[in-house]
């Protein structure tokens, strides 16, 4: 069986780049730097149920991808979950948070509605993550 992605994160999010086991996308929403990893698994819904392999690999990737966003956004605090409620398929949300967000300090969920992306914002996005974490990327 192929990876699917479930239709809601295809609607949502754009997929910016590939680790070993995660796809990795940016939700469309310009309010929020806001990113997912999405483990590149089958039916799976919560971490316990990925092999404890995999389980290293998406806390090593998590915790590389925080670490950098935080760094290149200059975050005030990194918002990272696994919550699935709406979604059931395995995604953790990287969400960088300011002070002065809109949502500050609520979570960003139901908050306001998306601001899409431009497509040059897209383009600088793609572009500084690419840079950032080349050298952990799959092609």
């Amino acid at each position: 069986m192929t990876f699917q992605l479930h239709p809601r994160l295809q609607q949502d999010s754009i997929e910016i780049a590939q680790f070993a086991l995660s796809q990795l996308r940016l939700i469309n929403d310009s309010q929020y730097p806001w990113f997912i990893l999405v483990p590149k698994r089958d039916n799976i819904s919560e971490i316990y149920q990925l092999s404890e392999k995999d389980q290293l690999i998406l806390q090593s990737e998590s915790s590389l991808l925080a670490k950098n966003l935080a760094k290149l956004y200059q975050a005030d605090k990194m918002n990272i979950a696994s919550i699935g409620n709406i979604v059931p398929q395995l995604h953790i949300h990287h969400i960088v948070r300011y002070q002065d967000d809109i949502a500050w300090p609520a979570p960003v969920w139901g908050k306001h509605d998306a601001v899409p992306y431009s497509k040059l914002q897209l383009e600088k996005i793609q572009l500084q993550i690419n840079k950032l974490l080349e050298k952990y990327l799959i092609n």
